[in-house]
């Protein structure tokens, strides 16, 4: 497996152009290739194997190509969810600005613009407060709330990916949320 794992890493720039065939941003295309490797790593080895055993370096790039291909036009791929749904929003949002000394305007959440301590306190602590909460759970519950909201999978997907029903885990989600809702708010 170590094998195809390097072929895999040096393919890295063949993916980029193939990617630019579907967009144009380099950090869209970045992002996408990583997100591809990530794909390859967690794919079933068996599959990865047999896909190697076929058609070589050739059938990598081909599996590899449908991947970014469907990363990059499906609004719900992993890439979609990770990247452009959080950023799309954030970006369409008006930003709060400031002026500085000089007269520039600049964005005032960018961390490389925030001045002094200018950040929402209560924000962090609730923030916290969930960290603890979900601490103080079963390992079980804990872990199925972090792949729900966490990493953006719908219950379809969840129940695809851990082969427990969706009933399951919409209730076990549920309860979990009840229960942090009830810890912050204390």
């Amino acid at each position: 497996m170590t094998k195809i794992y390097i072929e895999i890493s040096k393919l890295s720039e063949k993916f980029r152009k193939i990617a630019n065939r579907y967009c144009n941003d380099k950090t869209d295309i970045d992002d996408a290739v990583q997100e591809l490797m990530l794909y390859f790593l967690q794919m079933n080895p068996d599959t990865l194997k047999k896909v190697y055993e076929n058609d070589g370096v050739e059938g990598l790039i081909k599996y590899g190509t449908v991947a970014l291909r469907r990363a990059l036009g499906s609004p719900r791929s992993a890439y979609y969810y990770k990247y452009k749904k959080y950023y799309t929003h954030v970006y369409n949002y008006p930003q709060p600005t400031y002026e500085t000394k000089e007269g520039e305007v600049k964005n005032k959440y960018y961390i490389e613009n925030l001045e002094g301590d200018t950040l929402n306190v209560s924000q962090w602590e609730k923030l916290e407060k969930i960290d603890l909460a979900l601490d103080d759970l079963h390992w079980y519950d804990r872990e199925l709330f972090k792949l729900y909201y966490y990493e953006g999978n719908t219950l379809d997907s969840l129940a695809e990916k851990t082969r427990i029903s969706r009933n399951s885990l919409f209730t076990t989600i549920d309860k979990v949320r009840d229960i942090i809702k009830e810890k912050v708010n204390e």
